[in-house]
């Protein structure tokens, strides 16, 4: 049996989960939407295919314009407002899922970091990793 990812905002109204085998890549995230959103120097994303990612529960989204013009949906609690999963309107079919809202994160292996030229010095990107500048030439 495939091993389940799990997890879910703080006040539990909203549970997901997913094959940990679908999860394609993890990423550190460092554009001012991402910092803003979380609240942090940065979002740690797990990218996971719509088609693996069960939701249980009304998820609340928000749709901006990103910095390089694309639509970024952000999806979060309505009742504790965790931020949970987003997605770029272009690429619909990928989900970002928020690394911070899974039950256990002990597993992920960051593979890079995005949007270096927006990093603060408080949370800086990490050189061991790849790195780029803004968004990756794709997902």
């Amino acid at each position: 049996m495939e091993q389940q990812e799990t997890g879910g905002c703080l006040c539990h109204n909203i549970r997901y989960s997913f094959a940990r085998t679908s999860a394609l890549s993890s990423h550190h995230c460092h554009c001012n939407d991402c910092k803003k959103c979380t609240g942090s120097g940065k979002a740690t994303i797990v990218l996971v295919p719509e088609s693996a990612l069960k939701i249980q529960g009304i998820v609340k989204y928000f749709t901006v314009t990103g910095s390089e013009g694309s639509q970024v949906t952000r999806g979060f609690c309505p009742q504790c407002g965790s931020p949970l999963v987003s997605y770029v309107q272009e690429s619909a079919d990928f989900k970002f899922v928020k690394a911070g809202s899974l039950d256990d994160s002990s597993w992920l292996q960051i593979d890079s970091s995005y949007w270096q030229k927006s990093a603060v010095n408080w949370a800086p990107t990490d050189p061991s990793i790849p790195c780029f500048g803004g968004n990756p030439d794709s997902v």
